[in-house]
């Protein structure tokens, strides 16, 4: 039902159900991690009148997970990013993940999801640290990700009198992806 990316390096299509409405994602090395992205995979909507609580809990050996709420996704809003860089650990309010037994308790960093009502959804407060990225952090992200792509692509590149025929397969010009 949900997915969730981690800085462009790990993307998690299921997560751990602790209650009937409650999921969860484990995210190891939270230390180098700024944004994460929940979305829905479209193969379950939410049920009709209800969207999903995202919450952000850092680890903390010495006690109970702490859980900040970082904003919500729905059916008619099936993705969010969050910045989660600005988070500080032990700072957190009320959240339905409190009742989780012992044996959830986590040695990384996690996401959860809430399955709750559209009204209660609309009541809450995120942590204002953890503002949805805005178009310019998006359009800063896609810029990134070009450059990357573009530069992986680099690394594959021949000259053309290296190049050997090969009917089934399809050449790119360097020159339209710099494009």
């Amino acid at each position: 039902m949900f997915g969730c990316i981690v800085a462009g390096r790990l993307v998690q299509t299921d997560p751990q159900q602790v209650a009937s409405d409650k999921f969860v994602f484990s995210l190891p090395d939270c230390e180098n991690v700024n944004h994460v992205v929940v979305f829905m995979l479209g193969t379950m909507p939410f049920p009709t009148g209800t969207g999903g609580a995202v919450y952000f809990s850092f680890p903390d050996p010495n006690t109970s997970p702490v859980w900040q709420l970082l904003g919500f996704i729905t059916n008619d809003k099936p993705s969010a990013i969050f910045k989660i860089s600005g988070l500080k650990a032990g700072v957190g309010g009320e959240h339905p993940f409190g009742m989780m037994s012992a044996s959830h308790m986590p040695s990384v960093a996690q996401v959860g999801v809430s399955i709750e009502s559209l009204e209660q959804l609309a009541q809450q407060t995120p942590v204002s640290s953890a503002s949805v990225s805005t178009v310019d952090s998006f359009t800063q992200f896609t810029q990134k990700m070009l450059q990357s792509l573009y530069n992986f692509s680099s690394s594959f590149a021949v000259s053309q009198a290296q190049m050997t025929p090969n009917p089934s397969e399809m050449f790119i010009p360097a020159s339209s992806l710099r494009r």
